[in-house]
C-alpha cells in the first residue's frame, strides 16, 4: 500500500555546505588522524620531472568576496603531456590534487608541475592546461573549468576555439606573476565570470 505524503514537505536541495571538508579533507576540517594520508594531498611527488609551478587565487562570489569554504580538485597531465597509466607517464605525477581555500583569507594555492600539451581528438594538441572542479556552500552542482597559461601557445586549443564570446577566453588564462608563479581566480558571477564547462 502506498503511503500518502501530504504531511511532509519537500526539503531544500543539498549543497556542499561546510560538510564537504569533513568528508573529503578531514585534517583541514580539524579532524586529524581520520586517514593516515589524505587523498590528493599533492599532484606530484619528489622527483617529478618538469617545471614546478605554484598557482594562487580565489573563488570569488557575485558580490566580489572570496569564498573561504571553497574546495577544489585538479586533474592534469605530466610535463610530457601524459596522464598516469599511459606508457611513459612520469610515475612521480599522480595528476590529482584536492585543496581548499584558506579559511581566513579565501586564497588557495596549487603547487604542481606545469603540464605539457596533450593530444586532441581528431589530431592536433590541446594547450597545456589543468582541469578544475569547484565546490562550496551554495553551489548545488560542482563547477568544472580549466586553467590555461598566458605564456603558452593557446591559439590552436580546440576547447578555447569553441568559445564564441572571445573576450571570455581570458577568464581561463592564468597570469604569470614571476618565475614559476601564476595567479588564477574563479569568478562565479558578474563581469568576469569564469567560463564553466558542462562535462
Amino acid at each position: 500500500m502506498v503511503q500518502k505524503l501530504d504531511s511532509l514537505i519537500e526539503t531544500p536541495s543539498q549543497t556542499a555546505g561546510p560538510y564537504v571538508h569533513i568528508g573529503c579533507m578531514p585534517t583541514y576540517a580539524g579532524n586529524a588522524g581520520a586517514y593516515d594520508q589524505e587523498i590528493g594531498g599533492s599532484p606530484i611527488a619528489d622527483g617529478a620531472k618538469g617545471q614546478i609551478i605554484e598557482i594562487t587565487g580565489e573563488v570569488i562570489d557575485g558580490t566580489g568576496w572570496a569564498l573561504r569554504d571553497a574546495m577544489l580538485e585538479s586533474w592534469q597531465a605530466d610535463a610530457a603531456g601524459k596522464f598516469p597509466g599511459q606508457d611513459g607517464a612520469d610515475p612521480s605525477v599522480s595528476g590529482f590534487c584536492r585543496f581548499a581555500a584558506d579559511a581566513d583569507s579565501g586564497k588557495f594555492t596549487l603547487r604542481t608541475v606545469k603540464p605539457g600539451a596533450v593530444p586532441a581528438r581528431g589530431g592536433g594538441k590541446q594547450a597545456p592546461h589543468i582541469s578544475i572542479w569547484v565546490v562550496a556552500r551554495g553551489i548545488n552542482v560542482g563547477l568544472q573549468t580549466r586553467i590555461y597559461f598566458e605564456d603558452e601557445d593557446n591559439d590552436s586549443d580546440p576547447l578555447l576555439a569553441r568559445i564564441e564570446q572571445r573576450l571570455r577566453v581570458d577568464t581561463l588564462i592564468a597570469k604569470k606573476t614571476g618565475d614559476g608563479q601564476y595567479t588564477f581566480n574563479v569568478v562565479l558571477q558578474g563581469d568576469k565570470e569564469t567560463v564553466f564547462l558542462d562535462i
